[in-house]
């Protein structure tokens, strides 16, 4: 039973740091009932739970976490590794978004720990575990056998990755279809009438580089036309570096006349290779674009693109690492998000 000694809140502003004291005496609730509503901890009425959520947000109050930490054995934190430079437009913000909507209402907070591609990716995930800095981690740009995700399931420590692995043993991951986007993308230039496609890939050892190279060559190949994958290219290449070559590409005796953009700072070099090259996008060659943000809607003519929820996929692994956080087994916590269609997908 909730302890109250008066049902309505008459929260003042308190002298010095609010604590849950503050919101017993501003509720009439005890101490005890304050802190469990606060953890949303079902055992307690809703209308109580709402009652002390409106007086301790009134009085500014905020979790210790160092007493949390103490009493719970918990952080409540969120650590999410991400890469600086990405293929799209926005991408941490958008995804941001996705994981702190999943994340509202559960005291989580996220902190942001750059994971850079080309460097060490383990001593991040060391620091975190060695310190106790989070209760769970978000990975981003998942290898075919990533050091990370190896580390995480040998200390049985609760994440998330965006990207499959090639791993035997079960573990959480959301994941894009990427083979099912280069496939509708090849689909699409066949369809426009084009003969010579090319698509610059992620690098080898990430897990999607893969789904995307086998849904390229599978249609490619099963249509019988020519192909272009630059080897000495990524998506990661600088923009400026891309868009040089591919003008070389373009100029050259066997140029591509439909290119598959793996996101849209790749659209962007494209297009800027095939002004330099003295070409119209749509006209002597077409672009295919995977799109994550309103960026292309507004480009002017306007471009075929396949749509990739990336907010969409923040949610599912905010949602999906606190399962993973309460016990839930990872073989129940994998999901794949299909490409969209639709408003994204018209011409």
């Amino acid at each position: 039973m909730d302890t109250q000694v008066s049902k309505e809140p008459h929260p003042t502003p308190p002298v010095g740091k609010p604590t849950l004291k503050t919101v017993a005496q501003a509720t009439g609730y005890a101490v005890t009932t304050v802190s469990r509503a606060l953890s949303n901890d079902p055992k307690i009425a809703q209308s109580t739970r709402d009652t002390v959520a409106k007086a301790a947000k009134s009085l500014g109050y905020v979790p210790d976490r160092a007493a949390q930490r103490l009493r719970t054995g918990r952080t409540k934190v969120i650590s999410l590794l991400i890469n600086p430079g990405h293929e799209y437009l926005g991408f941490t913000h958008v995804l941001l978004n996705g994981i702190t909507a999943a994340l509202k209402g559960t005291g989580y907070s996220v902190t942001i720990t750059p994971d850079f591609i080309d460097s060490d990716r383990v001593s991040a995930i060391e620091n975190i575990l060695r310190n106790n800095l989070a209760d769970g981690i978000v990975l981003s740009r998942t290898e075919c056998f990533d050091p990370r995700v190896r580390l995480l399931l040998e200390k049985d420590f609760p994440f998330v990755s965006h990207g499959r692995t090639e791993f035997t043993t079960q573990h959480a991951f959301v994941d894009f279809d990427n083979e099912a986007f280069a496939r509708q993308a090849v689909k699409w230039l066949l369809k426009a009438g084009r003969k010579r496609l090319m698509i610059v890939l992620p690098q080898a050892q990430f897990t999607f580089s893969q789904h995307l190279r086998f849904g390229f060559l599978s249609e490619v190949r099963e249509a019988g036309i020519d192909h272009i994958i630059p080897e000495n290219l990524t998506i990661d290449t600088p923009p400026a570096e891309i868009a040089r070559q591919l003008t070389s590409l373009l100029l050259s005796e066997s140029p591509p006349d439909g290119i598959v953009c793996v996101g849209e700072v790749m659209a962007l070099a494209a297009l800027a290779a095939i002004d330099d090259a003295g070409m119209v996008a749509g006209d002597q060659v077409d672009m295919l674009i995977k799109q994550a943000s309103p960026v292309f809607d507004l480009m002017r003519p306007k471009f075929r693109s396949i749509f990739e929820d990336v907010e969409m996929t923040g949610r599912a692994m905010g949602e999906i690492l606190l399962r993973r956080i309460d016990g839930a087994p990872p073989e129940t916590l994998q999901r794949i998000i299909a490409p969209v269609d639709g408003p994204h997908l018209s011409g």
